[in-house]
């Protein structure tokens, strides 16, 4: 055997050794939980036989609590770059083969060097979690290994997309990284965020909670809003990543990815102009009013079981990927709170900063009251609804399809929030507030005087509420003033959305030069 056949054969061997990560046995016990390992997740994720591997032979440098005896090739964390559906991307998988996938200065650097690379040449990067946290015979090394991670997270922020994985536990510091990338999927029963674990909540406050309660997905996708997915397979989860991904560009210089569009443009759907109840109190599903205008009623939903109230999501219009936001009347009458605002704010952003067009489909009633909401903030989170949609330049859609009031009907994408085309339905509803409560304060001088003289007050407020809802509620109020575009029939809405969309297809604006603007937090 040559001295070339022999270093080959040495190569061969020591990448076999390296894709076993922290061995057999520790391959069988990840096995054991349900959960796959590293390789096996990016092998799922990427297009068959396009991952191309950075550092496998890497190693870690630290000689504390005989960690020295413990080497293995690559450390814990699997880094590369591949494609999806033909697109590329970098990805990083922390494998927890290998010490529990803690991460060391040597796991840091390699998942700095594929999001650097991701910055350079404009791609995705999605970072598949799975780790036990800092390695904590690393002390201080760790902990900057975190913190380079971050700024590189906050400086690709609206430049490259960026999607977090969490395929097994994920605490302490290590939260930040998901947080501050632009979606989280978490993995059914089997992961976990928090900054404290439930034994140290324990020893500081005296609760005791276990890590599903403390921070499962149940959890981040019901009540914090920190978590945008969740799925009950890694199968599953995989195939999400896979989806979100064709709704968006490569990066924050690139328009919205197209695909061949079979539904007719001009399809009618007869339905929508029964779809608004007779009762302006009664509820409708605001899916079905998506699912009938949006191409082949294919719809992606982002945070879907976060602040019902309000529904954001991505879908395609004549092949064209673009966001939807719309409130839900079947959820809390569809009013705006807390949670409902800032989900909103969130999804328009990364919208506005990934060049993806906006359609808002409107019937709000107003914010919710109340001193939870209030001493909650209500009105910062609202503001950062109403920043998100002034700020963005992307081509905007407004449609209302009843109530608009307020507050609210500001905060959703108005014409003077630069709303591009504003269309409204004929039951539209566009006022300061409802006809009942517009009587009730325009009146009250009245309605009083005619009680104290043994009248009908009730009477009088109603007929003052008719008149009202006859002379404000309805579009032409707003259209009469150039707020609204046009007022449509329902079942031609597919039809204008799309055309107004193709018509901003070229749409160019610029925000006033700045360092950044300073939101509402």
């Amino acid at each position: 055997m040559s001295k070339q056949t022999e270093k080959i054969q040495e190569l061969i061997e020591l990448r076999q050794k390296a894709r076993l990560g922290g061995g057999e046995k520790a391959i069988d016990k990840q096995h054991a939980k349900g959960k796959f390992t590293a390789r096996e997740r990016i092998a799922m994720l990427l297009d068959e036989g396009s991952f191309e591997e950075f550092d496998m032979f890497k190693l870690h440098k630290c000689h504390n609590f005989g960690m020295e005896k413990k080497q293995y090739l690559g450390d814990g964390v699997v880094t590369g770059s591949g494609t999806i559906g033909g697109r590329l991307v970098y990805v990083f998988a922390q494998d927890f083969t290998v010490n529990a996938g803690s991460l060391s200065e040597t796991l840091a650097e390699k998942i700095c060097k594929v999001m650097d690379m991701a910055m350079k040449v404009g791609a995705p990067v999605i970072g598949l979690n799975d780790s036990g946290g800092a390695r904590i015979q690393e002390g201080i090394n760790a902990l900057a290994g975190y913190a380079e991670i971050f700024q590189r997270n906050i400086l690709a922020s609206g430049v490259i997309p960026q999607i977090s994985g969490i395929f097994g536990p994920c605490a302490g510091g290590a939260v930040y990284s998901p947080a501050l990338t632009d979606f989280t999927l978490m993995m059914e029963n089997t992961s976990y965020m928090f900054l404290t674990g439930p034994a140290v909540v324990k020893s500081v406050t005296g609760e005791n909670v276990d890590q599903e309660s403390l921070g499962g997905a149940s959890v981040h996708s019901t009540k914090s809003g920190v978590c945008h997915f969740t799925a009950a397979t890694e199968e599953e989860a995989i195939a999400m990543i896979q989806q979100l991904l064709s709704y968006i560009p490569q990066n924050n210089q690139e328009e919205t990815p197209m695909v061949e569009c079979t539904d007719p443009v001009d399809r009618l759907e007869d339905s929508l102009n029964e779809v608004i109840p007779d009762n302006p109190n009664q509820a409708y599903d605001m899916y079905e009013v998506v699912s009938a205008i949006v191409d082949n009623g294919e719809f992606f939903e982002v945070q879907p079981q976060f602040a019902q109230n309000i529904i954001t999501g991505f879908a395609r219009f004549n092949g064209r990927a673009v966001g939807v936001i719309a409130n839900q009347p079947s959820k809390l009458a569809g009013v705006l709170d807390c949670n409902a605002s800032r989900k909103g704010a969130r999804f328009v952003r990364f919208c506005d900063a990934f060049n993806i067009p906006l359609v808002t489909l409107v019937d709000v009633p107003g914010f919710l009251p109340g001193t939870g909401q209030e001493y909650n903030a209500v009105i910062l989170h609202g503001a950062k609804l109403l920043y998100a949609y002034g700020e963005a330049t992307v081509p905007k859609v407004t449609v209302t399809l009843r109530k608009s009031y307020g507050g609210s009907h500001i905060v959703m994408s108005c014409k003077q929030l630069r709303g591009d085309i504003n269309y409204a339905w004929p039951s539209a509803e566009i006022a300061v507030m409802g006809a009942s409560g517009a009587a009730a304060v325009l009146y009250a001088k009245e309605a009083k005087t005619i009680k104290e003289e043994g009248g009908d007050a009730a009477a009088f407020i109603k007929e003052k509420e008719d008149e009202y809802t006859k002379l404000f509620a309805n579009p032409y109020q707003a259209a009469k003033y150039g707020y609204i575009d046009d007022v449509i029939e329902p079942r031609n809405t597919r039809f204008r959305v799309i055309r107004a969309l193709e018509q901003l297809a070229t749409k160019s604006l610029t925000n006033p030069a700045k360092k950044h603007g300073n939101i509402p937090l």
